[in-house]
Parts: structure tokens; sequence; C-alpha cells
């Protein structure tokens, strides 16, 4: 029989009996894959540009709230997108964060806004709070990890642009640099977000 408690992120997971409380900010990982074959021809969705995210180290060091930690990546990557491009916001028809989870979007949202990028909410979606229904219950803040944006893009966002709901995609994976060995270290959580539209 094996341990109840996952030694690889102890502070994690704690067997049902203990009965540990997470904060509303903590959230679940997801377990998935997801994969894309890019190639230069055929008439599929076509990947149209890419925007590269640079680390940033907040100082945050609380593993509960990885999405506070990947917020202002995502933020960054974001403005660095429209700005390069010169887009709006309204050039796209969704616009999805990769795991910042239900608490941590509307504040990514907020910071935005103080940016002076509004997007409007009903285009703007976190990947991490799509792969719950809203009914379900006990899943705190959403879902966590990189399969959020893989397998809500590769599964949910391109079955919806072969039906012609959405013609222009966003999808922002936000990713969080940490380990069991920084997290003992007491080090903070780096982060960072890269963006790639894809365009039917």
């Amino acid at each position: 029989m094996g341990s109840l408690v996952n030694t690889e992120f102890p502070y994690l997971r704690y067997p049902t009996e203990y009965g540990s409380q997470k904060p509303p900010t903590a959230q679940w990982t997801v377990t998935g894959s997801g994969a894309a074959l890019v190639t230069d021809h055929g008439d599929g969705p076509k990947v149209t540009t890419a925007t590269i995210g640079r680390v940033i180290d907040m100082g945050l060091t609380d593993p509960f709230n990885m999405g506070a930690a990947m917020a202002p990546a995502a933020v960054d990557t974001i403005e660095s997108h429209f700005r390069d491009l010169n887009r709006d916001p309204s050039y796209y028809d969704v616009i999805a964060t990769g795991d910042l989870g239900r608490v941590v979007h509307r504040i990514a949202g907020d910071l935005l806004k103080k940016h002076g990028l509004d997007i409007p909410e009903e285009i703007f979606t976190d990947c991490g709070i799509l792969i719950y229904r809203n009914d379900q219950p006990v899943v705190l803040a959403g879902g966590s990890g990189c399969t959020c944006a893989a397998t809500t893009t590769f599964g949910h966002f391109l079955n919806r642009m072969r039906k012609g709901e959405i013609k222009k995609l966003l999808v922002i994976a936000t990713g969080a640099l940490l380990s069991p060995m920084s997290y003992q270290q007491k080090e903070s959580i780096p982060s960072v977000a890269h963006a790639v539209s894809i365009e039917l």
C-alpha cells in the first residue's frame, strides 16, 4: 500500500481523513493531454501569431495561490500581444488565459483595465474555469496545470471553431515555475505566459 500523502508535493496533498481545508484560491490539478499538428497547408484553423512572454517574479510564495503568481505574467503577455500587433481586444471572439482560476482571473481583468485594456467579460475566460461545470461541487477556484490550456484549446475551442461559433481565438497559456525544493527553500514563484492566436 502506498503513502496517503504525495511525497513530491507534500504541502499540496493531504489524506482526506486529515481534514485540512484549502483556501478559496486553491485549484485542482487537471489530468489530460493535448497536441496539435501544425502544417503549412490545409484548410483547418491557422496559428497566425505567437507572443512569447517573459518570466515575471512578484515575490509570491503561496503554492495554494499560484494563479496570483501567474497573473502578472499573463497581463504582461496580453499587453505585449495587443501593443506589438496594434490590435484591439474586440479583434478576437474569445481570449482565454490558461489556469488563473476563478478568483485571480477576475483580478487579471481588473489589472488589464488599469493598464488601459478593457476586455469584455463575454469574450474573456480562463481554461481552468471552463474545465469544470458551473454546478460541479468543490472545485474551489477551478483547474490547475498546463493541461487546462491544452485540453480546452484542442478540445472545446477547436470544436467550436469547426462549428463556426469562433473565428478568432487568443489563448494565453500560463505557468508557475516552482518545484518542491524551491518551495521548501521558501523561494518565490516566478511565472511565465505565452500567447497564440488561432484563426479560421
